[in-house]
């Protein structure tokens, strides 16, 4: 059976890569750590910078990860439970995460930060060349058919 979907349009050439990775990004966690995403500053010389600024109240840097791999940032954390203290209540626990966020063309990881229990990843949006090309019209060549 033959999926339908927004993409499958005929006009729309060469787009199975962007619904791949809508299938990757809609496959979301449990919504731990809160996030935000927000725009620093629009810049037409250095492009469009975006921050990423998770919670990771209790956190260090030793147990937080973050890779990029195939145009996808991944955030991973992990916590050790500490056996030497003995809880009457346990309110706060200990969790491990992976948050994961797939990034469009053109944009860069510049940096990330761990300060007060947030995590701040800096990207850089690239602004695309835009190129205009003129396409020459040839003569028709004439189509063997098969026998």
């Amino acid at each position: 059976m033959t999926r339908v979907t927004a993409l499958s349009n005929p006009l729309l050439l060469g787009f199975e890569e962007i619904e791949r990775l809508v299938d990757r990004a809609t496959k979301g966690g449990d919504g731990y750590p809160p996030y935000n995403i927000e725009r620093i500053v629009k810049d037409d010389e250095s492009g469009e910078l975006l921050r990423i600024t998770l919670a990771v109240a209790g956190f260090t840097r030793d147990d937080l990860e973050i890779t990029l791999e195939d145009k996808q940032l991944t955030v991973r954390g992990k916590q050790q439970d500490d056996k030497a203290r003995d809880y009457l209540y346990r309110g706060i626990a200990s969790r491990q995460f992976s948050r994961t966020f797939v990034l469009a063309d053109g944009i860069e990881v510049k940096s990330a930060e761990l300060a007060n229990g947030l995590l701040a990843v800096d990207l850089q949006r690239l602004e695309p060349q835009r190129l205009v090309r003129r396409i020459e019209i040839g003569a028709a060549k004439p189509v063997k058919s098969r026998p």
